[in-house]
């Protein structure tokens, strides 16, 4: 049976630092602050905004949540935006998206200011993680998966990884990380021809394809790490599962991320990290 990588242990371990980190800032007389901006009132935008909040308050982090409407023109937007990056109070800025059709959401993400792209997704942010160098923040699910692997003592150094999906989201962003890791990095997708045989000769298995149960037993072999970043409804089993079949690859891998309990908690965390870390870079 495989060590389950709970993501809740890594979260208390980050909430604890966290704390430290806030009470040090607070008698320094700065309280590190995120700032949502939301358009509309999107149930799926509304959990994440109370999730974020809750875990921001866990850890003494203050929140400035602007609703705008849907009807909301471009121009107001941009200038709601713009007064964020310019507010320094603000140390980090949430942007939830997708944004309305009629407001240009490249422009938008790019108009953040890098500093305070606590999500990791602005082009700037992206070019630090390609880079390493600290131009903004790394996408929070890409981060989580590597403070799942930093936690659980799994070695990355010389080791072979392959990730399973390259969007800008995990995908490529996550690759990078593990390479600065000094990790060996294989990225599969959907072209990628043969797939199985370059997964099994995997130390660690990173699964963001975006399919549901689209990776069984036949893509791995014993003794390896998975980190399953997928997750979404399955309404034949009525329960959340990831990218992963899990009950049919638990038995054969050595370590695992459980879906749910794995990296999507840690995510929210990483968040609340980056508008620590933006608030200490900003004020030193």
């Amino acid at each position: 049976m495989a060590k389950l990588l709970k993501g809740k242990d890594v979260v208390e371990s980050l909430n604890a630092k966290l704390t430290k980190d806030v009470q040090k800032l607070k008698e320094d007389g700065i309280t590190p602050t995120l700032a949502i901006l939301r358009v509309g009132e999107r149930e799926d935008d509304l959990s994440y905004e109370r999730g974020t909040k809750k875990r921001c308050e866990q850890v003494g982090v203050s929140v400035k949540a602007i609703a705008l409407p849907m009807d909301v023109t471009e121009e107001e937007y941009l200038s709601e935006l713009d007064k964020l990056n310019k507010d320094a109070t603000i140390n980090g800025i949430l942007m939830f998206r997708p944004l309305p059709k009629h407001i240009d959401e490249l422009k938008a993400r790019n108009m953040l200011a890098a500093k305070k792209d606590v999500d990791g997704c602005t082009d700037l942010s992206l070019a630090g993680v390609f880079t390493n160098t600290k131009l903004g923040f790394a996408p929070c699910t890409a981060e989580a998966a590597m403070e799942i692997l930093k936690f659980y003592n799994i070695p990355l150094q010389g080791k072979k990884v392959v990730v399973i999906g390259r969007s800008l989201v995990i995908g490529r962003p996550v690759a990078m990380l593990l390479m600065h890791a000094n990790a060996t990095v294989t990225i599969c997708h959907t072209k990628t021809i043969d797939i199985t045989s370059i997964t099994k000769d995997a130390d660690i298995v990173v699964v963001a394809s975006g399919q549901m149960e689209s990776v069984g037993k036949d893509y791995l072999k014993e003794g390896q790490t998975v980190i399953d970043v997928g997750i979404g409804w399955n309404a034949e089993k009525n329960k959340l599962c990831g990218d992963v079949i899990f009950d049919e690859v638990e038995s054969m891998v050595d370590a695992i991320t459980p879906v749910p309990g794995g990296v999507g908690g840690v995510t929210t965390s990483i968040l609340v990290k980056h508008v620590v870390e933006a608030a200490i870079r900003q004020n030193s």
